[in-house]
């Protein structure tokens, strides 16, 4: 990995990494926990269980192809009312490039990669801990997806670093959606300045520096309001475990039913 790109081959990742790839041409990325054996777990929207149209909106949605892996009988497990997912490697990148995101970076480093989700200055957790969140959570789900508060890359970050922001309401731990929200944030307020920056260099510096230090200042490494918390007690701390037991009494239900047919 250099300055310019996370790039990696495939050799060069180990269990507990965290990995991503980008879809549609650069647009976004999408991101998981490579667990080893050629497995990556990750987070995705739900799928409606009647219907093969998704329940949240597809914009970020990075699932895999829907026909069955013909390489591993497992790919695509998840349980019912999850977003949480195991796949296999390439249908994780389905042809596109694998990247490894960078912990522990120094803020010049963080600075320097333009680009929100590649990076952070936060320290990973034993890579043993990371695997073990990852397939707990596969196990036991991370809540709903919203794009800009708990997607993949949150995902991948609680796995990696077990911290969670303590007021959950507004963004996330997402480095990606720190710069889709940084980007437009920076252009609105520097645009004042333009009454006083009749050059458009000058403009265009100033942009460029409000949505670097947007960025800096929402980074999970960087925040004062974030808390570490065991997987185990995740549930409980995000008010998920309620909306868990309705589902799986939901599916009891359900179940019945079929039986008395």
């Amino acid at each position: 990995m250099g300055l310019l790109t996370n790039r990696v081959e495939r050799n060069e990742i180990k269990p507990g990494d965290h990995i991503y790839t980008y879809r549609a041409v650069f647009a976004y990325s999408h991101h998981g926990i490579f667990v080893g054996g050629s497995k990556v777990v990750h987070f995705r929207p739900e799928r409606n269980l009647d219907s093969s149209i998704d329940t949240s909106s597809n914009l970020l949605d990075p699932t895999f192809p829907r026909s069955t892996c013909p390489t591993f009988p497992d790919c695509g497990f998840r349980q019912p009312n999850s977003g949480v997912v195991l796949s296999c490697l390439d249908c994780f990148l389905r042809n596109g490039s694998l990247y490894c995101f960078e912990y522990g970076v120094t803020p010049s480093v963080f600075l320097a990669k333009v680009r929100g989700g590649t990076c952070t200055t936060a320290a990973s957790d034993p890579l043993e801990t990371v695997i073990h969140r990852a397939m707990y959570l596969l196990q036991n789900g991370f809540g709903n997806y919203d794009i800009f508060e708990n997607n993949c890359e949150d995902f991948a970050l609680y796995c990696k670093t077990g911290l969670l922001i303590l007021d959950n309401l507004g963004i996330g731990r997402s480095g990606q959606a720190s710069s889709m929200i940084g980007a437009p944030l920076a252009a609105l307020l520097s645009s004042p300045l333009k009454l006083l920056m009749p050059s458009p260099i000058g403009v265009a510096t100033v942009t460029a520096g409000m949505y670097c230090v947007t960025r800096y200042a929402t980074d999970i490494g960087i925040r004062t309001d974030v808390i570490k918390v065991a997987v185990e007690d995740l549930a409980m701390n995000l008010g998920w475990a309620g909306r868990h037991d309705e589902a799986a009494e939901e599916n009891e239900a359900s179940n019945r039913q079929v039986v008395a047919l």
